[in-house]
């Protein structure tokens, strides 16, 4: 399973959907296999940066900076693990976390207004303008009952994100 250009055992294909919790089926790892070798152009086993530049979708998502700190260099197991958040098996919880780690621009556990402000900005672009952006992060933030200036944990991102969910309901 290393190297991309042997064939998957169906001892890989049932660790590999142990590994993504049964969020695939068989099947559908066989496929994600075909498509991770044709991304892995260099068949070293993993994909790089510019590999991943080279989906469509991914290369013109505004996140995609972002999302290329958790991609770069995946094997596949890996690979089959980060796109099991994006199946409609995958959790409510799964999903916020993925979305934590977008927003946890330094990796440490931690996501301030500031980064909140900066993924908004790659979101909008030039459609709001920067005190736009600090205000409605600043409602967000009370309606749901944190002060700008405070630093969210994952568990406080949940909060948040739950919160809105359930005004949406």
């Amino acid at each position: 399973m290393g190297n991309a250009s042997s064939m998957l055992t169906q001892y890989d294909i049932e660790e590999v959907q142990e590994h993504c919790g049964y969020l695939f089926s068989q099947q559908e790892i066989v496929s994600l296999y075909e498509r991770f070798c044709q991304l892995d152009r260099s068949a070293k086993g993993f994909v790089s940066e510019d590999e991943f530049l080279s989906i469509p979708e991914f290369s013109t998502n505004p996140l995609s900076q972002r999302l290329l700190r958790m991609v770069d260099g995946l094997n596949f197991k890996e690979f089959v693990s980060f796109l099991s958040t994006f199946s409609a098996r995958a959790s409510l919880q799964q999903k916020i976390e993925l979305i934590f780690k977008v927003y946890d621009i330094d990796g440490k556990g931690k996501v301030t207004f500031k980064d909140l402000v900066e993924v908004l900005r790659d979101l909008t672009g030039s459609s709001m303008s920067e005190q736009q952006r600090e205000q409605v992060l600043t409602k967000v933030l009370e309606e749901a009952g944190y002060a700008r200036d405070c630093t969210l944990s994952l568990e406080d991102f949940v909060t948040v994100h739950i919160y809105y969910i359930n005004q949406c309901v």
